[in-house]
């Protein structure tokens, strides 16, 4: 059986790390770097790094500091925010990045995907996908760190996606996203049942039973969390523990 993952992410702003609430409420919860290494020697499986204000400052990712994280972690990293083109993806690789995430650039253009799994292989892109309830009750994608509702409907931009050569699909949900209250696992389920690539979970964790839940009631491969890491209400050992009790495959 494939080990279910834990995924810490950082998202960053400012060469800052940090977290709100439903994508708006930023405040600071530390040093990227140092956050990055703790949680690399805890046991991470990977480590997300997401630069949330380079899309709508018009700017690439901050290369600069995406290797001074590689410099201290030992475990897969992949890296998002700003990545339009396949000249900023092949920088990031070359500052330390294992993989590419992309987001609202690959809405505006979707060949973007089919570029950088043309030259790097699918298993370097990650399309990660944050997802609105629209009043009709369709999940939607949104773009520029939530802030712009798109006609994507959630389920057709997924397969879209991984038809294009995504390897990975991360999903967030906004409503979710900060609020410690739980996964969707309803929507994880329906989703990664229509998938042939990995699903990697975002928006939720308040607790190891919500981390459990998702990883098997909603099936996802992997959980990614942020609160509850940076605040300190769990470390990813203490994670990885609890979920090896209870049966989920994780690696120790």
């Amino acid at each position: 059986m494939v080990a279910k993952r834990i995924i810490p992410c950082l998202d960053v702003k400012g060469g800052r790390t940090v977290k709100g609430v439903n994508f708006v409420g930023l405040a600071d919860v530390g040093d990227p770097v140092e956050l990055g290494a703790r949680y690399a020697a805890d046991g991470a499986d990977e480590l997300v790094y997401l630069d949330i204000s380079a899309t709508c400052e018009e700017r690439a990712t901050f290369s600069s500091l995406v290797e001074r994280i590689a410099d201290r972690i030992n475990i897969p990293f992949t890296v998002g925010g700003g990545i339009a083109s396949l000249d900023t993806a092949a920088r990031l690789l070359d500052a330390g990045a294992d993989k590419i995430s992309v987001n609202s650039a690959a809405i505006a253009d979707p060949g973007l995907i089919s570029a950088i799994a043309g030259r790097y292989g699918s298993q370097f892109v990650v399309v990660a996908i944050d997802a609105k309830l629209a009043e009709d009750g369709r999940w939607m994608a949104t773009t520029h760190g939530g802030r712009r509702l798109t006609d994507r409907e959630l389920f057709a931009w997924a397969h879209e996606a991984q038809e294009r050569g995504a390897g990975e699909i991360l999903l967030t949900s906004m409503e979710h996203d900060g609020v410690c209250q739980g996964y969707p696992c309803d929507l994880y389920r329906e989703f990664c049942a229509t998938l042939d690539i990995p699903v990697i979970a975002s928006g939720g964790a308040g607790s190891i039973d919500d981390i459990a839940d998702v990883l098997t009631l909603g099936a996802a491969d992997a959980a990614l969390a942020a609160s509850i890491f940076h605040y300190g209400t769990y470390t990813v050992r203490e994670v990885k523990e609890a979920l090896s009790a209870k049966g989920i495959t994780v690696r120790l």
